[in-house]
């Protein structure tokens, strides 16, 4: 099945960004602070920092999601990106990706960072596979996530 169209943040998907993070979150680590505090109010600490969240929608229900904050050098974390179990393996993750990527060199960012857990396999083969490469340890920035163990990132 072809991906779906990706969309730009709507406020009536708050809730759905909030569910689709604690979903994944939950099922492999826990909910930590900063968790909470993005996912339970993206518009004010994504969008309204010149952020942007996406979402994967199947008849008009999203059903995946990834959002591009902004960091201090021009760039942006690729975070929260989710899909749900039952719409897993339709190439949304796949396509949310790519309006990352589209949406950061269209905005001029430098490059792409995130964070993410080394068992994340499916995730990290995704993000391997759009050029995203392990970061030195001397360039690792500190997490506010204690399940970080792997950070990369895509030079644009």
């Amino acid at each position: 099945m072809a991906a779906m169209p990706v969309i730009d943040f709507e406020p009536r998907f708050a809730d759905a960004f909030r569910s689709l993070n604690e979903a994944w979150i939950t099922r492999f680590f826990a909910i930590e602070p900063k968790d909470a505090e993005i996912i339970g109010d993206p518009e004010r600490q994504i969008i309204a920092k010149g952020g942007h969240v996406f979402f994967a929608v199947e008849e008009g229900a999203p059903v995946g999601c990834v959002a591009l904050i902004p960091m201090a050098d021009g760039g942006f974390e690729l975070a929260k990106m989710a899909v749900s179990e039952a719409s897993q393996g339709r190439g949304h993750a796949k396509a949310l990706m790519a309006a990352c990527v589209e949406r950061a060199r269209a905005r001029g960012a430098p490059r792409l960072y995130l964070e993410s857990n080394e068992i994340l396999t499916p995730a990290r083969a995704l993000y391997r596979a759009f050029g995203f490469r392990d970061l030195e340890p001397e360039r690792r920035p500190p997490s506010p996530y204690t399940r970080a163990n792997v950070w990369m990132e895509l030079p644009l």
